[in-house]
């Protein structure tokens, strides 16, 4: 399938919500065991495509990006991820008792660490849910995850009724990977508003080789991914 490079360069907080996109960026990725290159194409919009690229499990691959006149590079292995075994609603996993939630089960392999992400959306809701996980004390066992939602005046969030409908995601993700959206979601989830102080910068895994300091935000990840849908009853 085709697959896509977004782009952009940060912009102050309070100047817009606008993107800014790359445009004009040498965007290619290489297979680190026999060095065949693949050339994502400008679309002029921060977009970079092909649909040549077919990555292997177990094989590692690194990003190379020429933008300004510096070079960015970052290596990542794919990763591959169980199947989901079974989707089913429930209501006494949660924290409320009378709330429904969904619960995905899948079957971590046997000795073997693996690092997983999971992501759960509503449709019609404005963001998705993000949960790590790592079978540190579940190795070879069956992995249970449930995600539910609470009715919040505040927030304006509403708990799952018959109808809902809900886009579920899991993947298999490096440790490197999973250590830092760990970090993400912790601060993510951080009290003190939006004014309060960021606790630590978290960097990803792209680095420039021209000028270390001005390093690329974000992470180049390559992973399998398992993908259901669940309607409420």
């Amino acid at each position: 399938q085709q697959q896509t490079v977004k782009l952009s360069t940060s912009t102050p907080f309070f100047d817009n919500l606008q993107e800014t996109p790359v445009k004009g960026a040498i965007v290619k990725v290489t297979n680190d065991s026999d060095q065949q290159e693949v050339l994502f194409i400008d679309q002029n919009n921060g977009d970079y495509k092909t649909d040549e690229f077919v990555p292997v499990i177990g094989q590692s691959y690194t990003l190379e990006i020429i933008y300004d006149d510096e070079t960015y590079l970052a290596s990542e292995t794919m990763t591959s991820v169980s199947e989901i075994t079974s989707v089913y609603q429930s209501r006494e996993n949660g924290f409320d008792k009378e709330a429904l939630e969904v619960n995905i089960d899948f079957n971590d392999p046997n000795d073997i660490p693996n690092f997983y992400l999971t992501k759960f959306q509503r449709r019609g809701d404005l963001l998705q849910t993000i949960f790590d996980v790592k079978d540190e004390f579940t190795d070879g066992n069956k992995i249970s995850i449930f995600y539910e939602k609470l009715n919040n005046e505040d927030t304006g969030e509403t708990e799952f009724v018959p109808g809902d409908i809900v886009d579920i995601s899991l993947l298999g993700v490096s440790e490197p990977y999973y250590n830092y959206i760990k970090l993400l979601i912790q601060q993510s989830g951080a009290q003190g508003g939006p004014f309060s102080t960021t606790p630590a910068e978290i960097k990803g895994n792209c680095i420039n080789l021209d000028n270390p300091d001005n390093y690329a935000f974000g992470y180049f990840r390559l992973t399998e991914v398992d993908e259901k849908v669940y309607l409420f009853e």
